[in-house]
């Protein structure tokens, strides 16, 4: 018997490339030879799935912390210290996050009051080059992450803005790997650096009427900054 509701969505492809599947693979299997999956092994070691429909940037935020095994410095649960989504409420009641997202801006102060070092980046205050550099960067160690903040349309993807980790690069395809927290909707999949960079930029955020962007987060230098606020 049926059950009303939806279970995944059959991913758009072309633009994207499935993870999963043979010609994933195969991209997988080269940018491995090429040195440019360093990032893939911490980050898929501590991948999670957005536990609310509003949850991607703090999924994603989690996610990288703790593939940077940086120490939140506070009880998840039992004696266990463990960055989970529910964690992130520094700056932002969870409510209000879980009633419409969170902005760029703000994901960028939690990152910083989680204790990481945080360089953002708008699509008007950078350029394409400037981000295949910083990919280029993250995917050649695991000593930084990237998040990127995009627009699924521009991807032929059902719904609107979007937060995802990067986790991996393909040189000679000029391939992003996106790997999309939101997994009960669509997989892992490569797409072209040059479509994720317009589909950071073609749309801005309705909420703030800004581009979007992506963020490099990388371990702390100092100790967490737990008191932070963000006007």
């Amino acid at each position: 018997m049926a059950i009303a509701g939806l279970y995944r969505r059959l991913l758009p492809s072309p633009p994207a490339i499935e993870f999963a599947s043979s010609e994933g693979k195969q991209l997988f299997t080269e940018a491995i030879q090429s040195g440019t999956m360093e990032n893939f092994y911490r980050l898929i070691s501590n991948f999670q799935t957005q536990s609310e429909m509003t949850y991607c940037g703090l999924a994603s935020l989690s996610m990288v912390l703790n593939a940077l095994a940086i120490d939140p410095g506070r009880k998840w649960k039992g004696p266990w210290r463990w960055f989970d989504e529910s964690m992130l409420d520094y700056c932002e009641p969870l409510e209000e996050v879980r009633a419409r997202g969170i902005s760029f801006r703000k994901l960028v102060g939690l990152a910083q009051c989680a204790g990481a070092e945080v360089q953002a980046f708008r699509t008007n205050q950078s350029s394409i080059r400037d981000f295949r550099k910083y990919v280029l960067r993250c995917s050649t160690s695991d000593d930084c992450h990237l998040i990127s903040s995009y627009y699924r349309g521009a991807l032929k993807q059902t719904g609107a803005g979007h937060y995802s980790p990067i986790g991996g690069y393909h040189a000679g395809k000029d391939m992003a790997l996106i790997l999309d927290v939101a997994r009960f909707k669509y997989p892992p999949h490569w797409v072209p650096l040059t479509l994720l960079w317009d589909a950071m930029d073609r749309v801005v955020d309705g909420t703030t009427g800004q581009r979007r962007g992506f963020m490099l987060i990388s371990r702390p230098h100092k100790e967490p900054g737990l008191l932070c606020t963000l006007a």
